[in-house]
């Protein structure tokens, strides 16, 4: 039980101090004239005061409550290596069982987890979270079981007892890991870039190991290239990037025996790789109606440098036009198909037959040219399936189908093959079907035109007159070819019947050719999302093999893959940890890093209390390495010393509850009254009046 003063004035709190006031006022002048009974006029004036502020008695009776010990055991990734997690569950059944003896102490153990935002080890916010649930008086520690790499050292919460730690980790650990200094997001292809790197060692490193380390950097899964990269010191490597789209630099350290984790020694850089500008060689034989739409298509693109040239008068025409009247220019055919072919990234054909213009060792620079890299579009007319057709010539060595020398001269709706349905060029096409077409089949608009050609290889992913090939696909070597047996493509540009999707699928042809990784046909790439990792297959075949997937710790899963779409198949993944993922199916290899392949819980791998040291000598706490064996655990008064030599300390607060108040008056009005004129006859008797 617990009592104390308590005041309930009888008037206003104002008229109470004007009343006190009186009273020093008029004892005071009593003083100054000396009268005799001045200190009994005081305390006359003085019980008035005390009747009018109605001093009370309240009594209190308090039930005691425990203290609280908060226990934050760190299970973020950085203290999930090495020996560390069997420190942490040493050292967590040691704190449960020392606090359960105290007598007084209950304790809340909190974990704390990886954040999927890689926002590293949020052990503060995490202490902040649980004050909110505990009391501030009732709070007698706070415990921090972990490597002390916390990421929120900034901001503090404000603590009313001791903060200690309960280091892991080992006196003689060491840590490698590589730093992605600097690496562009977009590149231009054919160009280098720089990309700078750094090797840094942490901790008690070997003299053995120091001084450089084996680097392996590899583009889009081919065979690494192994470098020299010195430790502590910045390394500039430069990338040429050849291929259009998303390209993936993977850089990965050779494991050195004794470090602590090799999951910070792997990076993925992800580069998209752009044309500065696509060269495209357009030759077009006699005009004809689709040759403007040609030009007209290429040349509404800025990115497309565009050399066209129409043949108008074959050499053998004899028409009487004088020499200096049959061109602008000279062809440029040596400097064009010799001396620059290399330099275009595309060369069509475009209803073009051999007159003696070019040269048969032309058209085998340009077979050369196909099958060393570059890209062929042959688009053909009735001069394809004539004596004078170009697949006569030694360019015809890489063409996916011969000509029958028939030409069908009959209406026909373009139709997407079997094959077509799944190869990415013509996959989902229909949807590009235009309002109020009149056509059969997908809704698109009829050609008038086609030349019958027997494919020798490649894919057919479009087909016309009786299911004949109309557009074939194929690679060649390094090279791709595509042939569309048809002139009348153009159709479809001018709207006829409704016309359809020439512009779409001219663009995917162009970006397959220039082998885009989107519209690879057989391809295996993963995103992630969050912890999500979702896995697609492209491929012309009807089934998809299994995918193998690699963990940043090391531990593997197969995944069977289901066909979403005709020729795309996926899966998802729920991943636990983040980091760099490596699939394989045995024919395609690829990489995703779930956020960064390095996390910041690896940034930093040696344990340490320098984070958290501030606050703990603010709170008076302590650090104990639980290599050197667990601290014992004593009871201390609040602002004393919490830690020593072996023992850490827990503060009693002697919080309490109230079950019952009672409150009293100290004396009745009545007896105030008699007390005052009991004074005041003293006065006036101690002053000579009786």
């Amino acid at each position: 039980m617990m009592g104390q003063i308590v005041f309930a004035p009888l008037v206003w709190p104002e008229v109470l101090v004007l009343a006190l006031v009186l009273a020093v006022a008029l004892t005071g002048v009593s003083l100054w004239r000396g009268m005799a009974g001045w200190w009994l006029r005081g305390l006359t004036a003085l019980a008035l005061v005390a009747a009018l502020a109605n001093p009370s008695v309240q009594s209190e009776d308090r039930d005691p409550l425990s203290s609280i010990a908060l226990v934050v055991v760190d299970e973020t990734a950085s203290n999930r290596i090495s020996t560390r997690p069997d420190q942490t569950d040493r050292a967590l059944d040691h704190l449960t069982s020392r606090l359960s003896a105290l007598e007084g102490i209950d304790q809340r153990v909190i974990r704390v987890q990886d954040d999927p935002d890689n926002t590293g080890s949020l052990v503060n916010g995490a202490i902040a979270q649980a004050l909110t649930d505990i009391p501030r008086d009732r709070l007698a520690g706070v415990f921090v079981v972990g490597d002390g790499q916390v990421h929120d050292a900034d901001s503090p919460p404000d603590l009313p007892t001791p903060l200690h730690l309960l280091q892991t980790g080992e006196a003689d650990d060491w840590d490698r890991r590589l730093i992605v200094q600097n690496a562009p997001g977009f590149a231009i292809l054919g160009e280098p870039v720089t990309i700078t790197l750094r090797v840094e060692d942490q901790g008690a490193v070997p003299p053995s190991v120091a001084g450089s380390a084996e680097l392996a950097l590899s583009l889009n899964g081919d065979t690494p290239r192994v470098v020299t990269a010195p430790i502590g010191q910045d390394l500039q490597l430069q990338v040429t990037l050849e291929q259009g789209g998303m390209n993936v630099l993977q850089f990965e350290l050779a494991d050195t025996p004794g470090e602590l984790t090799t999951r910070n020694n792997a990076a993925v850089i992800q580069i998209n790789g752009v044309r500065d500008r696509l060269s495209v060689l357009l030759v077009s034989g006699e005009p004809n109606a689709g040759q403007r739409t040609w030009r007209n298509l290429l040349k509404s693109d800025a990115s497309v440098d565009l050399v066209h040239f129409t043949i108008l008068r074959p050499p053998d025409r004899q028409d009487g036009v004088p020499v200096n009247e049959l061109s602008l220019i000279a062809f440029p055919t040596r400097e064009l198909f010799v001396d620059k072919i290399e330099e275009f990234d595309l060369i069509i054909f475009d209803r073009y037959r051999r007159r003696g213009i070019l040269p048969n060792a032309y058209f085998d620079n340009i077979r050369q040219y196909v099958e060393n890299g570059g890209a062929l579009l042959v688009v053909g007319g009735p001069e394809f399936a004539g004596v004078d057709s170009i697949w006569r010539s030694a360019l015809g060595e890489v063409f996916p189908a011969y000509p029958t020398a028939r030409v069908l001269n009959e209406g026909f709706t373009p139709r997407i093959s079997d094959l077509g349905q799944r190869h990415p060029v013509t996959e989902g096409l229909e949807q590009f079907a235009p309002a109020g077409a009149e056509g059969e089949g997908p809704g698109w608009g009829r050609w008038l035109r086609q030349i019958e050609v027997i494919p020798e290889q490649g894919q057919v992913v479009m087909q016309g007159v009786g299911d004949r090939p109309l557009l074939v696909l194929d690679r060649v070597a390094e090279g791709r070819v595509a042939l569309l047996a048809s002139d009348q493509a153009w159709l479809w540009d001018r709207g006829f019947e409704g016309g359809g999707p020439q512009l779409e699928l001219l663009r995917r042809l162009a970006h397959w050719m220039m082998a885009e990784p989107e519209l690879e046909e057989e391809s295996l790439t993963a995103t992630a999302e969050g912890n999500r990792i979702t896995i697609a297959r492209r491929t012309l075949s009807d089934t998809a093999p299994d995918v193998t997937l690699t963990a940043p710790d090391g531990g593997t899963v197969t995944l069977g893959l289901t066909e979403t779409t005709a020729g795309l198949f996926s899966a998802e993944y729920e991943a636990a940890d983040l980091g760099l993922y490596r699939l394989s199916d045995g024919t395609f290899d690829a990489v995703v890093a779930l956020g960064p392949s390095a996390p910041r819980e690896f940034e930093d791998t040696i344990a340490t209390p320098d984070r958290l040291g501030p606050l703990i000598a603010e709170t008076r706490g302590g650090v104990a390495r639980i290599e050197d064996g667990l601290p014992d655990l004593r009871l201390v008064g609040e602002g004393r010393e919490a830690s020593g030599r072996g023992w850490l300390g827990v503060t009693q607060r002697d919080a309490y509850i109230t079950t019952d108040v009672r409150i009293a008056a100290l004396l009745p009005v009545w007896l105030w009254l008699l007390l005052a004129a009991g004074l005041a006859l003293g006065a006036w008797l101690r002053e000579g009046r009786r």
